[in-house]
């Protein structure tokens, strides 16, 4: 199966016809699309309903990115659905600049993206962009693997209801209503609104989720006026799994969870397990953006947005000190078992001002950003056995996260060439300080940091396709992990270098192929241990590279049957890293692979198309082995795997009604396969994800 696999494989970022009403394709494009097109850079543009229309069944946004070139995803929960995330070219989500409508989603602090807390976000969206390498410059972080922005979708003209609902394996199941009003108040104004809720077991022992969403847009046109209003955001309260298990139980039994266990007195043996040992958070997004016309040539588009984000995560800590929480002694007892909970409460905020300028041969893009983020980090514990502890604060931090940047891009044509160049100048200040210590909590440290990164290209217009080369120069400051872990982290420097080709190979073909070179300097990198909240903890490697070949194709080979596929071939090496192993000695690092990049990287996908309206899909996944940390350790590798997903869809089209319905068979060959984990003392810890597994779903739309 495999070898027959690799046959299919010269791959890249191309998708599948699929046949839908038209009008659910209607995607306007909007500026930042038309720019991304010519850019001389490794980029997918992502039709939201058309690529990912089929498998958007309640699982998270990078579960259904996972087929995309170099994309590898993740999930604790093993099913896709809670806590998940992505790596492009080997690099983690915190290096991955994501945005929604050009607006920074990383968190400020810990440059994480927890999708989690935006369930059903895809369902909202109308295209996602994705930019491999340090792409162009953005609102946000530098990128140090890809940018990913989300752009969400507009009112439809007409007036509509829908509903989506979907149920499968580990009583999960989907449920959501959307509503467009359609054009109204002198054909100026339209609205819509969405609401979703998602409930899962998990695959994983407990590791439960119950999800909450919702998402409202006004879009105001009139002239060369567009003001569009967004409120979006989601509710999440899922049941930790972030430890993982060791090598025995994987083998054993592969879905134990240890979060919340209780322990005898001796410390030997799980009497039970604590019911709420819990992640809850919120966390609302609220976006203006205003575009305004200015004749033939100009366009402006200033954007206010504001997070508010709030929550916390609960344990029960058996057996904890009582100075551990800055509580005094009860008489001879040093000892007693607490319910903790640590929290979270930010806000951010600013604007995002961008000037376009289109002109014979000539595109522009002029931009300002001014964002602002305050976090309060504190923690609360109450006494199991004590009850007059209850609800006390034993430590808290705040901290204020400031930048300020500008960018300058530009795309001129001559004859055959298209020349690219982009200056980027980005300031940043980050204070935090210690209100009340405590539990080794807070980080007091003050923070400036000035860059500059300059980006340049070419493209050659060859006939239906274009050759490209360009070059890229980013920095990127430290997380705030990665201070609290050694105040001396370095910031990171990244020289990337990309050499790509886009074909057309008649009206039945095309192919992507892609170079890139990208050599880092100071690069954080996963050490392979996480912290107690589940999140890895890296360090810098003095010196360090990341190279492959991507490849592309989508062959439409009837007009019922097409194939679409990707390989990545990488080399991923540290030159040198001063680390230290589990007893603090001094350790050397020279020529090793940077652990969680994969030497090979491909998919498969064949569509075909029954009849109009029915259709089913193949979609297999390799996956090369890789490291958990940077020793190259052989006890410490993740095997290969290789997984296939069976999807099937057909469409009954009804008076004013259309009823869609929707299987997806995952993990078909059900593989026992692990694609996370991480390092304890010198052993492997693993992230198990599910067998064969499936949801049906059904979407109804009366219009």
């Amino acid at each position: 199966m495999k070898g027959l696999f690799f046959l299919g494989l010269c791959a890249g970022p191309f998708y599948f016809a699929q046949t839908y009403p038209q009008d659910s394709l209607k995607v306007q494009e909007i500026q930042e699309v038309t720019f991304t097109k010519r850019l001389p850079v490794a980029k997918e543009i992502i039709n939201v309903e058309k690529n990912l229309g089929y498998k958007n069944l309640g699982q998270d946004l990078p579960i259904l990115l996972k087929n995309q070139t170099s994309v590898v995803a993740t999930s604790d929960a093993g099913n896709g659905i809670g806590y998940t995330g992505f790596r492009i070219r080997g690099v983690s989500g915190t290096s991955i600049n994501v945005m929604m409508n050009g607006i920074p989603y990383n968190d400020s602090e810990s440059q994480g993206t927890f999708f989690v807390n935006v369930p059903d976000l895809t369902s909202s969206a109308s295209q996602i962009l994705i930019q491999r390498g340090v792409g162009t410059s953005s609102n946000g972080v530098s990128a140090f693997g890809a940018s990913v922005n989300v752009i969400s979708k507009d009112p439809e003209k007409e007036f509509y209801v829908k509903s989506d609902n979907s149920f499968g394996s580990f009583n999960t199941y989907k449920y959501a209503a959307e509503i467009g009003s359609g054009k109204f108040w002198k054909n100026r104004l339209s609205v819509m609104g969405r609401y979703t809720g998602i409930h899962s077991d998990g695959y994983i022992d407990r590791a439960s989720s119950d999800l909450h969403s919702y998402n409202f847009t006004a879009l105001f046109e009139e002239n060369k006026t567009r003001i569009r209003l967004l409120a979006f955001g989601g509710k999440e309260k899922t049941y930790q799994s972030w430890n993982g298990i060791d090598r025995e139980t994987w083998q054993t039994n592969p879905t134990f969870n240890y979060s919340g266990a209780i322990y005898d007195a001796n410390w030997e043996n799980i009497i039970g397990f604590y019911d709420n040992e819990t992640d809850n958070y919120r966390q609302n997004h609220f976006q203006l953006l205003w575009n305004q016309n200015f004749g033939t040539n100009w366009d402006l588009e200033t954007t206010l947005h504001y997070t508010k984000g709030k929550g916390y995560y609960e344990n029960y800590k058996q057996e904890d000190r009582f100075s551990k929480y800055n509580l005094p002694n009860q008489g001879t007892a040093t000892r007693t078992d607490f319910i903790r909970k640590k929290w979270l409460d930010n806000d951010f905020y600013g604007m995002v001002s961008t000037l376009y300028g289109k002109f014979d041969d000539l595109n522009l893009q002029l931009g300002v950003v001014g964002n602002q983020y305050y976090g309060r980090h504190f923690g609360r514990v109450s006494g199991v056995f004590l009850p007059e502890i209850t609800d006390h604060e034993y430590y808290r931090n705040n901290a204020v996260k400031n930048e300020i940047s500008g960018f300058a891009k530009a795309v001129y044509q001559w004859n055959r060439l298209e020349f690219f160049g982009d200056l980027q100048l980005r300031n940043i200040g980050y204070d935090s300080h210690i209100v009340t210590a405590g539990d080794d909590e807070g980080l007091e440290v003050n923070k400036k940091w000035s860059f500059f990164n300059p980006k340049a290209g070419i493209s050659y217009k060859i006939p239906s396709g274009k050759i490209f080369f360009s070059y890229a120069l980013a920095h990127r400051e430290p997380t705030r992990d990665d201070l609290q872990a050694d105040p001396d982290t370095r910031q990171e420097q990244l020289h990337d270098f990309e050499l790509g080709l886009e074909k057309q190979i008649g009206t039945r073909a095309s192919v992507t192929a892609n170079a890139y070179y990208m050599n880092y300097k100071d690069q954080l990198v996963l050490s392979g241990v996480i912290n107690n909240i589940g999140e890895f903890i890296r360090e810098n490697a003095d010196e360090s590279y990341r190279m492959g070949i991507e490849l592309g194709a989508l062959w439409r080979i009837t007009d019922q049957l097409e194939a679409n596929a990707n390989l990545t071939l990488s080399r991923n090496k540290i030159k040198s890293l001063n680390s230290q192993d589990e007893d603090g000695t001094p350790l050397v690092l020279k020529d090793t692979d940077i652990s969680f990049s994969p030497a090979i990287l491909s998919n498969l996908r064949i569509q075909y198309q029954a009849t109009p309206r029915f259709s089913v899909g193949l979609s297999s996944q390799y996956v090369g082995e890789q490291y958990l940390n940077n020793t190259a350790t052989e006890a410490l590798k993740l095997d290969a795997y290789f997984t296939s997903d069976f999807n099937a869809q057909y469409t009954l089209p009804l008076r004013k009604t259309e009823l869609q319905l929707k299987f997806l068979l995952n993990n078909i060959f059900d593989h026992k396969y692990i694609n996370n984990g991480y390092v304890y003392d010198t052993d492997p810890y693993y992230f198990p994800q599910a067998g064969i597994n499936f949801m049906l779903g059904m979407s109804v739309t009366f219009r």
